[in-house]
């Protein structure tokens, strides 16, 4: 496997459509008489077909979609079991590894803080974490990491949470720089019990505090403010938020997050209770699919080194549409206020800085948000991101839409579904508009 297979292949996700395109922002919302009809299969035709195809191909073991409009419940397509070897089929409730779908549910619980005053946007984070007050640059991104200089601006959490902070990404750096990363056990993730590049033969560190103090002391790729580039930096707001808050990362998103949304699935561990339910990861190559983690014995039983704010999470179809659809009601579920309206407009807003160079990067044309991807022009009120096994997650604030699709392989970009997904929503989308 290549070094980049445990990140999602994004650059043609992102290509694709828009995410949704310019078609759905700027329509109506689907009138009611559509939104009442009982057949998930029969509202949304093409997303079925993409989920029924790639089962009934055996291309994957299982895939369920889910679709929701406002504060109504989601909508299920599913077809296929947990695993190959299985006969438990999926449904909302399946867990899966969401990988960097956990940006934006840590975004959004930073979000809250700084709705609360504890800490601004463009505050420099070494008022909280003093190591990062004096941070070195790559004279060469990517090369030397002894040809430095001082860097001229301060790392603000808007930087780590828009990826412009100029920190790294074992899985996305070259050279020196990954290598060191790699050394000092800077890799905020986990795939398997395996050896699986790029996490075999890395031993993370033990803790949020000395994952911060550790990656204080590597160079920056690019000066702060100034490109756009994939980074650890949701992993380093999960150290702000404890610090802010008083709270563990983890602790704190199931106070202010998971309970209030009542995501009861949701979390950095596999419980016991709750091993039934995990599906498996596959590795996809060469017309094959080989378990990479089976549910069963997977990694994701035991207590991860740390709980990782960028790629951490295992969530249901259910859960995370639960988060969308807190975010699609302006940070309220049922009767539950989990976020101010103004602190989810802001973190599904574009957060970029001004002075950002955005041209060959996976958000070109785009904006993004607190951990997100945030639509602009007629696409405006989407917001979303994907994971490194297949899955995608995004909601328009706009008109009140709700969209997940949960599957798990790996790489991302082994199959097409992460980018045929969003284009199948539109398509359907459009019909209804049609048809009304």
């Amino acid at each position: 496997m290549q070094d980049q297979t445990l990140l999602l292949s994004r650059r043609s996700l992102l290509r694709s459509a828009g995410w949704l395109g310019a078609g759905l922002a700027g329509s109506a919302l689907v009138p009611s008489r559509l939104l009442a009809q009982p057949s998930p299969e029969e509202m949304y035709p093409a997303v079925t077909n993409l989920v029924y195809d790639y089962v009934a191909s055996g291309r994957l073991p299982g895939a369920v979609a889910a679709l929701g409009w406002g504060n109504g419940a989601p909508m299920q397509i599913a077809r296929g079991t947990l695993a190959f070897d299985s006969a438990v089929p999926v449904d909302l409730d399946s867990l899966y590894r969401i990988y960097s779908m956990t940006k934006p549910v840590t975004g959004m619980a930073a979000m809250i803080l700084v709705d609360e005053g504890k800490i601004d946007l463009d505050q420099p984070i070494s008022d909280f974490l003093p190591k990062f007050a004096k941070m070195q640059v790559q004279v060469t991104p990517d090369g030397s990491i002894t040809d430095l200089k001082p860097a001229q601006t301060a790392i603000t959490l808007r930087h780590l949470l828009t990826h412009t902070a100029g920190l790294g990404y074992s899985i996305i750096q070259k050279g020196p720089l990954k290598e060191a990363y790699e050394a000092a056990g800077l890799v905020p993730g986990q795939a398997s019990r395996l050896a699986i590049p790029p996490f075999s033969g890395v031993k993370t560190v033990p803790s949020l505090a000395q994952f911060a103090d550790k990656l204080a002391d590597m160079p920056l790729v690019y000066e702060p403010g100034t490109r756009w580039s994939y980074s650890v930096g949701l992993d380093l707001v999960g150290r702000i938020i404890e610090v802010v808050s008083g709270q563990d990362f983890d602790a704190f998103l199931a106070e202010r997050i998971f309970g209030p949304c009542g995501m009861a699935s949701t979390g950095f561990r596999v419980s016991a209770a709750m091993a039934p339910r995990l599906t498996s990861n596959y590795f996809v190559h060469d017309g094959k699919a080989d378990p990479i983690d089976p549910g069963a014995t997977s990694v994701y039983l035991d207590p991860p080194a740390f709980p990782f704010g960028g790629a951490g999470l295992v969530s249901s179809p259910r859960d995370y549409d639960r988060f969308l659809m807190m975010l699609a009601g302006g940070g309220q579920i049922g009767s539950a206020r989990v976020m101010s309206e103004a602190a989810v407009r802001l973190g599904t807003s574009n957060l970029l800085p001004a002075s950002v160079d955005l041209s060959g990067t996976w958000v070109a044309g785009a904006g993004f948000g607190a951990g997100g991807r945030v639509g602009l022009g007629a696409d405006a009120g989407t917001y979303g991101w994907s994971g490194a096994a297949g899955t995608v997650g995004f909601v328009n604030t706009r008109v009140g839409l709700r969209a997940g699709l949960f599957v798990q392989f790996m790489p991302s970009s082994a199959l097409p579904i992460p980018e045929e997904f969003p284009k199948s929503v539109l398509t359907d989308i459009s019909a209804m508009k049609k048809a009304a």
